[in-house]
């Protein structure tokens, strides 16, 4: 090898080069280390309701390590992600010294059970909420089908000045509501959104006019429903919610006597025993 001058040669440009390149790569580390590019702004942006001033503070200071060079944005991301109410964030560098975090935080449309709280996209998280909403009850894989349900229910029921309270769904897929007025509602498992439309439009236009209390409403018939007024010394079906387990909830509907069965198809009511 000696004896060859070109691979000699090239040998020796080789390590030329690369010795460039490794003093290229120290000059380079030395000066964006040096204390002559720090972070002087973090601005948060997005609809913040429940992230706190102090939260992103306290964020800053413990989590924001190194300069506009060396800050690692993908620890930084997940330092705010951990925020309880933070649904997803982005961070990026805006030079010369600035962090720019973008939060979107979770909008609550109701609690799972008494364990989380959920988000419009039918997803679970865990933070503090005193608002009063809704309550969920449903098998473990079922929360984005109890979600996207929720709002279908409850337009219908607006129409007759009632609002969905609990939602309930069991492993057999049926459902089950309980209004701001304490009636429980069973819809089964097929036919849900005809069947409520069918008892909203004969509560609007018949059974508030009563002036009676309703406390049950079973709307399984095919061509009507059952509907219930507390009796004394009788037992009511009690909601499928009470007492269920967040992954398996069961219905269990108590038959007693005196039900008023209303046929929508002939508009007559009548009692059965």
């Amino acid at each position: 090898m000696w004896h060859k001058p070109t691979l000699l040669n090239w040998i020796a440009n080789l390590l030329f080069a690369l010795s460039v390149v490794v003093m290229l790569y120290a000059v380079l580390y030395v000066v964006v280390h040096l204390p002559i590019f720090p972070l002087r702004e973090v601005k948060v942006d997005g609809q913040l309701n429940h992230v706190s001033r102090e939260q992103v503070q306290l964020i800053v200071a413990k989590h924001l390590k190194g300069n506009f060079f060396t800050l690692d944005l993908i620890k930084a991301r997940d330092a705010f992600e951990k925020l309880p109410w933070a649904r997803k964030v982005s961070v990026r560098r805006r030079w010369p010294d600035k962090l720019e975090v973008t939060i979107e935080e979770h909008q609550a449309v109701a609690r799972w059970s008494t364990v989380a709280l959920v988000n419009r996209q039918g997803e679970l998280f865990h933070a503090a909420s005193g608002s009063d909403l809704p309550v969920f009850y449903g098998p473990s894989d079922g929360v984005i089908e109890v979600a996207s349900q929720y709002d279908a229910f409850n337009k219908v029921l607006k129409t007759a000045n009632l609002q969905v309270v609990t939602l309930a769904l069991t492993p057999r897929r049926a459902w089950q509501i309980t209004t701001n007025n304490g009636i429980v509602v069973e819809l089964g498992r097929t036919d849900m959104q005809a069947r409520l439309e069918k008892f909203a439009k004969v509560y609007n236009s018949t059974i508030a006019g009563l002036n009676k209390k309703i406390t049950y409403a079973d709307l399984r018939y095919p061509n009507g429903f059952a509907v219930r007024r507390p009796t004394e010394g009788a037992k009511l079906p009690q909601p499928v919610a009470a007492g269920l387990a967040i992954n398996a909830v069961k219905a269990e509907i108590k038959q007693a006597s005196g039900k008023r069965l209303i046929d929508t198809s002939s508009k007559q009511t009548k009692t059965v025993t």
